[in-house]
């Protein structure tokens, strides 16, 4: 069942990435411009470590099952996917996955982020923990949580210039 929860989450990649496509083309159309795209393809790279790496440690380190944890972790990993469609619903067309500013868009205040700049990043984080323990990929949550954290170190000071926050 957790190969498939982790497949499951890979699918919710790709809708991602063809609803990231669709967007970042409508914003280039209305005059958008990228901006800080040299931290992207680390970005996206480790992202597809994550689940590549919640599938081979747990099958090649027989990672057990453990209820009182996987359970939670589960729960966890449900909410987090909530969080981020509530984004990218709250986002419409202006979400995608790199950093696009258009001119004269006023910031969106609605949904999340009447309480967040960032709440797509919680989101993030609590998946990219939760996902591998799960099934106990203990490596693999320590592992993706630490590399994320440089990521988004300087995805936020790229996100925070480019929409003019100090």
């Amino acid at each position: 069942m957790y190969y498939l929860l982790v497949a499951a989450v890979g699918l919710e990649r790709l809708a991602e990435m063809a609803l990231d496509n669709r967007n970042a083309a409508w914003a280039f159309a209305q005059g958008g411009r990228e901006l800080g795209n040299s931290h992207y393809p680390v970005m996206v790279g480790i992202h597809a470590a994550l689940l590549c790496n919640c599938v081979v440690e747990v099958a090649l380190l027989h990672r057990p099952f453990l209820p009182l944890l996987g359970w939670p972790m589960l729960a966890l990993t449900l909410l987090s996917q909530g969080l981020r469609w509530w984004c990218i619903a709250t986002l419409g067309r202006r979400w995608n996955t790199r950093v696009i500013v258009l001119p004269q868009a006023p910031l969106v205040r609605g949904g999340p982020y009447r309480w967040l700049h960032h709440p797509n990043y919680v989101a993030v984080v609590v998946e990219g923990f939760a996902l591998p323990l799960v099934h106990t990929a203990w490596i693999t949550a320590i592992g993706f949580t630490l590399a994320n954290a440089a990521v988004l170190r300087v995805r936020i000071r790229v996100e925070n210039a480019a929409l003019g926050y100090r």
